[in-house]
């Protein structure tokens, strides 16, 4: 069993310092941007951490599925099925990170868990077929959604309230940087379009992801969940200092344990399942983004495939430009609520732009002329209204998330949200194929039908919540 006790205080619990990274000591000034946030130790640290790992991620992405599609020979379909069952254990493996970072040291687990996700990432070059790459995707995802959650926990635990959507939304900004810049590199092999270039790089994403790790080491203890004390007991003839101290000691652990017997299962809190729940429906717009919007402009409009790579490109932008200033203040629960509102009003529009940049890739003359600017033009100004939804509804979400959960199972309640996303992750392009891609405006109309549900009853939970705080 472990304890708080050391050799040097006798069994005796002693009150840990306060750092100057912590909570009760300040955080770093918002208003400073990334610059002001990185005085933070904690975030420091994630930070380097996060700008390592992003760009062997990126250079991942870029590769990966190209990869098995030109050299390895695997089809579609394969491709399909490895995704969705690589999806399928990121669900349980979410809940699982969460959870067990409230019973053990969750720096040491996040060490652990992007250690091993690097040399699975690593290894993928060296499957040949369906089955190697089957169990590398799986093992690759299930360790990158524990570590997430991991990592969610030790937010929610490393800084107070007002600061921990902050974190959340400096951390993206910078994700976004990294993952840009590894796929700029991930550029090098494709203009090669050799086995061997692929290889080389793909090794080389994996090394740079595990080397995250040496920044990971340098996280405090104090991201640890507080870890029970130990009951003592003292002869009779001990002397009444020392008495004292052990009933001090002794009360600490019996608050202890009525907390732990307090805390709240989030599988019970019905509140915490449906904001899970409505914030994996919304999640799916990511996939739409990765998946659909692609697919939509390749098969469905007149305009150049190349405004794939430009609605990436736009997204990336904004979010690095907005992620931080829009994500100000959402630790409010209602300024959470209105911000997720008003992102499934922006997706309902960004819906309605991208089914109207609808036309025919084989129409000639004139009349291609025109539909390719107009499609353009409506498939950039679709890009701008989704990233802003994205950022918007990113930032209520996180707020949500921390703020309604039961602060004495951070990690377990974080791990479920994690769930949410990761289902809904699994469940989109199923949905996405079946809504806008096979049924054109109406399937658009069914989209953005979805997204308006879901933010409105978002909204709707925050508000509750809200109201049921100020009561009390």
């Amino acid at each position: 069993m472990s304890t708080n006790a050391s050799p040097e205080t006798d069994g005796i619990e002693t009150i840990p310092a306060l750092d100057a990274g912590s909570p009760a000591t300040g955080q770093a000034q918002r208003s400073g941007g990334i610059r002001g946030a990185l005085a933070d130790p904690v975030l420091r640290v994630l930070a380097g951490a996060t700008i390592v790992s992003t760009v062997g991620r990126g250079i991942f992405y870029t590769l990966t599925v190209l990869y098995f599609t030109h050299f390895v020979g695997l089809s579609a379909t394969e491709i399909a099925v490895i995704l969705g069952v690589s999806a399928g254990v990121g669900v349980l493996t979410s809940y699982a990170g969460g959870h067990y970072a409230d019973r053990f040291s969750a720096r040491r687990m996040l060490v652990v868990f992007v250690a091993l996700e690097g040399v699975a990432m690593a290894a993928y070059p060296f499957a040949g077929d369906f089955t190697a790459a089957l169990v590398l995707a799986t093992l690759a995802t299930g360790l990158n959604r524990a570590a997430n959650s991991t990592r969610s926990a030790i937010i929610a635990r490393a800084f107070d309230a007002e600061h921990r959507v902050h974190t959340r939304a400096v951390l993206r900004t910078i994700t976004n940087v990294g993952i840009a810049a590894g796929g700029a590199i991930g550029g090098i092999a494709l203009l090669a379009g050799t086995m061997e270039a692929y290889r080389g790089l793909m090794i080389a994403a994996g090394l740079v992801y595990l080397l995250s790790t040496v920044q990971l080491l340098r996280l405090p203890a104090r991201v640890d969940a507080p870890r029970r004390a130990v009951r003592i007991t003292l002869e009779p003839d001990a002397d009444t200092a020392a008495h004292a101290a052990a009933d001090i000691a002794e009360a600490r652990v019996a608050a202890e344990e009525a907390a732990a017997a307090s805390a709240r299962s989030p599988f019970r809190d019905r509140r915490y399942i449906a904001l899970t729940v409505l914030s994996g429906v919304f999640g799916m717009q990511f996939a739409l983004g990765e998946i659909g919007v692609p697919l939509w402009i390749a098969h469905n409009t007149a305009a150049p495939d190349v405004m794939v790579s430009v609605s990436l490109i736009i997204n990336t932008l904004v979010v690095i430009a907005l992620q931080i200033p829009l994500s100000r203040g959402t630790d409010d629960i209602r300024r959470a609520g209105r911000s997720v509102l008003l992102a499934g009003a922006l997706m309902v529009l960004a819906c309605a732009l991208y089914a109207a940049s609808a036309g025919s890739p084989d129409a000639a003359g004139d009349a291609l002329g025109a539909g390719v600017a107009v499609a353009i033009a409506l498939l950039v100004a679709g890009a701008l209204t989704h990233a802003l939804a994205e950022i918007l509804s990113q930032a209520g979400t996180w707020g949500l998330s921390f703020e309604l959960a039961d602060p004495q199972r951070a990690g377990a309640y974080q791990g479920m949200f994690g769930m949410g996303f990761s289902l809904g992750a699994m469940c989109a392009p199923l949905v996405i194929t079946a809504t806008a891609l096979q049924l054109g405006a109406l399937g658009w109309a069914i989209l953005a039908a979805l997204f308006a549900t879901s933010s409105a009853g978002i909204w709707l939970i925050a508000r509750h919540a809200a109201s049921a705080a100020s009561v009390h």
